[in-house]
């Protein structure tokens, strides 16, 4: 079973993780980051948690970024419509579009002294 870690703060978000919910095929755990407490370290930074989606596979590993949200929706029956996010010659493009995207929406929402919202 794979563990999702998203922004339980974040509406887009929260969009998209209760339509991966709806479709998901049972072997996918969700985690709110703002409900987890890093016990021992186990976990990476809540910073880093929340710049970009993370994911823990079964086998223990970290799959972050794009390749988490590809990896989340291969759990429904969706899942090849991501995919072609990694072929080589879309992924440089993909990753760098996520990559804005995720700075932005992290800029926004934590690093904003008008909003002044503490992660």
């Amino acid at each position: 079973m794979d563990t999702l870690f998203y922004d339980g703060q974040c509406p887009l978000c929260a969009r998209e993780i209760a339509t991966l919910k709806k479709l998901e095929t049972g072997n996918l755990i969700f985690a709110d980051v703002h409900a987890q407490q890093n016990r021992k370290g186990l976990l990476p930074e809540r910073e880093a948690l929340l710049r970009r989606l993370h994911l823990l596979t079964g086998e223990g590993d970290w799959v972050i970024g794009l390749h988490a949200t590809v990896r989340a929706w291969s759990h429904t029956r969706f899942g090849f419509i991501f995919k072609p996010l990694l072929w080589p010659m879309v992924y440089p493009l993909a990753s760098r579009v996520y990559a804005r995207w995720a700075d932005r929406r992290y800029q926004r929402k934590y690093e904003c002294g008008v909003c002044g919202v503490e992660s």
